[in-house]
């Protein structure tokens, strides 16, 4: 059974698990809104977790959102099948499959044996936290145009999984760099 705790909807914020509409959701993000006259206001973009279409709520302040009572479970990419992604446990070797379209933006960090946490939601796995950074070998790398040296320029690099990353110039195809998994970012060169 999900938890019947609750957050004021005030104090909700992208990221959060809550049950919408009899629904597990995640928050996609928010808007707080205070118009002068009346009580302010929460716009919360909710992110189905069973079917991924996004909907738009707005709440008063004063109003209570149950929070959906969501575990973490540590775990190791394995393969994309489809459109499913599986993890495996590595002390049990139990193995979890999530739909791709609970991890769109998170799909070109994904490398071969990374650990990472997955999520779940009473006994089904409902999504991923990545580690902060990871190594990514670069597969693309343009060379450095001569007298382009200003402001510390970058180029755009591609790495084993198809992320293009903005990169100094003195990065080359077949070097490992480390990638933000926050943004996307250029980091540093690995050892």
């Amino acid at each position: 059974m999900l938890s019947m705790s609750s957050i004021n909807a005030g104090d909700i914020k992208k990221g959060d698990y809550v049950i919408f509409k009899d629904a597990p959701c995640v928050v996609a993000g928010t808007e707080f809104m205070n118009p002068g006259k009346g009580s302010a206001i929460m716009r919360v973009r909710y992110k189905n977790l069973r079917t991924g279409s996004v909907q738009e709520y707005t709440h008063r302040t004063t109003e209570f959102v149950e929070a959906a009572n969501v575990t973490k479970k540590e775990m190791q990419f394995l393969y994309v099948q489809g459109d499913d992604v599986v993890f495996m446990d590595p002390r049990t070797y139990d193995q979890a499959v999530i739909p791709t379209s609970l991890l769109e933006d998170k799909l070109l960090y994904l490398i071969p044996d990374l650990v990472c946490w997955t999520l779940w939601l009473d006994d089904t796995a409902i999504g991923v936290i990545l580690p902060p950074n990871i190594v990514l070998t670069v597969t693309e790398s343009q060379e450095a145009v001569a007298g382009n040296r200003v402001n510390a320029p970058k180029k755009e690099v591609v790495t084993e999984t198809g992320l293009k990353v903005q990169a100094p110039l003195f990065i080359k195809e077949g070097e490992r760099i480390i990638v933000s998994t926050d943004d996307g970012s250029y980091v540093s060169r690995a050892n």
